[in-house]
């Protein structure tokens, strides 16, 4: 009985760890984009012409706008055949997939933030006002807690926070010590 095909791998064909290294998907999403990825190829060509990648996105739950799409394909159809492999799509999908935003979009959405805190368009908050915002946000800080902050972040002892140093203590996460 063996060879005639039950126990086919249905992972054989898919390098995890290279998907891996360029969309920074789990195993398991790479597993379900593959199932998509071959109920959508019916004739079984291991590719999807770039044309139905509209279709087949929105299937999945996505709403690329037709420039964000042409340019996605544009960048992942490296060598413009119009055909998408599977390697293609899962990086297309790891797009919407991995929700981090661009610097860009970070750095504007921080500035917006930094002025709600710098009510008087200084270009600075002073750590008074931080501690009080710190207080608000989280009740439960002791003086303690709050001088600790404050000292780690006002690393220069200036007293006030520029938008550097602001958005430097936004986007460092407590594992980056």
């Amino acid at each position: 009985m063996a060879g005639h095909g039950q126990h086919v791998d249905p992972w054989a064909e898919v390098d995890f760890d290279e998907i891996q290294d360029q969309t920074c998907l789990e195993v398991d999403d790479i597993k379900v984009l593959f199932n998509c990825f071959q109920l959508f190829d019916s004739k079984h060509q291991d590719y999807l012409l770039a044309d139905d990648i509209d279709e087949v996105m929105r299937a999945m739950g996505f709403r690329p706008t037709a420039t964000e799409l042409a340019a996605l394909i544009e960048e992942i159809d490296e060598d413009g055949s119009g055909a998408i492999e599977f390697g293609e799509f899962a990086q297309l999908c790891a797009k919407f997939l991995v929700e981090d935003p661009d610097p860009g979009t970070m750095q504007a959405e921080l500035k917006q933030a930094f002025r709600v805190f710098d009510k008087a368009g200084t270009g600075f908050i002073t750590m008074v006002q931080f501690r009080e915002i710190l207080a608000e946000v989280d009740p439960n800080l002791s003086e303690v807690d709050l001088d600790g902050i404050i000292a780690e972040i006002d690393e220069d002892g200036s007293g006030t926070m520029d938008f550097d140093e602001f958005c430097e203590m936004m986007m460092s996460s407590p594992d980056d010590e």
